[in-house]
């Protein structure tokens, strides 16, 4: 599977090392905003012993249409800005190159777009694309569906300088049909990010808990949602989907 990624911050940094180390992804390129960096091997940058030649290229040297068609690839890992899909979009699709995003929030305008793009290729789009995080939301909104009298309180716990909301926190609220007033936030030292949701039943008490412990969990994530993404009709997808046929255990 060759796989082409658009951002190499932190995160962007931690998903090229996962993708490396994966027997199952070819990384072919990475596109980063300034010109840092520019036509390094990744492996090499990394400190990785990989014979993958992936090479970092600056957003504004080639045109997405010399990119794709110079240096091809099956997928598309995102994990750069909002307004990136945008300057790709038409020519990944044109090509039916799968798209895989993990951009936090997208304008309205764009999310219509992508569903628009994706009538000709596969897409998914995850605000967190840790396998774990959507495994827990998908697993409390089934207990909601099983028991929905119960108390629910939902914790998202962050480093102390993050001042927003957790958006994963948001999300989950919004899954379980709860209010943002509903969140409590707790910032101390250096914690990755935490999210707990409480299911105060009568007579038992069930938790569920998700813990980041480094960013190549985004990594993972992006992985497993390429993998199975690439077999799919054309559509947009989220992860729930592509999770819910794990949970045939017959």
């Amino acid at each position: 599977m060759r796989v082409g990624l658009f951002g190499f911050g932190k995160t962007g940094k931690a998903v090229a090392t996962v993708l490396l180390q994966s027997e199952e992804a070819d990384l072919c390129w990475v596109i980063r905003k300034t010109t840092n960096l520019q036509h390094r091997s990744v492996p090499e940058f990394l400190g990785i012993k990989d014979d993958n030649q992936g090479i970092i290229f600056s957003k504004d040297e080639c045109t997405s249409a010399e990119l794709f068609e110079k240096r091809p690839v099956d997928v598309i890992i995102d994990f750069s800005s909002a307004d990136a899909v945008l300057a790709y979009g038409e020519e990944a699709a044109k090509r039916g190159i799968c798209i895989v995003t993990a951009i936090s929030t997208y304008p309205e305008e764009t999310i219509t777009y992508l569903k628009k793009l994706s009538e000709r290729t596969k897409i998914l789009w995850s605000p967190n694309i840790t396998i774990g995080i959507n495994f827990l939301m998908l697993a409390a909104k089934i207990l909601k569906t099983i028991a929905p009298y119960t108390d629910i309180e939902l914790i998202e716990e962050h480093f102390k300088n993050k001042k927003e909301i957790s958006g994963t926190a948001i999300r989950i609220s919004q899954t379980l049909c709860l209010s943002d007033t509903d969140i409590k936030s707790v910032r101390a030292g250096g914690i990755i990010g935490r999210h707990e949701i409480i299911f105060g039943f009568p007579h038992q008490t069930v938790r569920l808990i998700h813990e980041s412990i480094s960013r190549e969990a985004f990594g993972n994530g992006a992985l497993f949602a390429a993998q199975n993404l690439m077999d799919r009709k054309n559509g947009f997808y989220c992860m729930e989907e592509l999770l819910i046929p794990y949970f045939n255990l017959k």
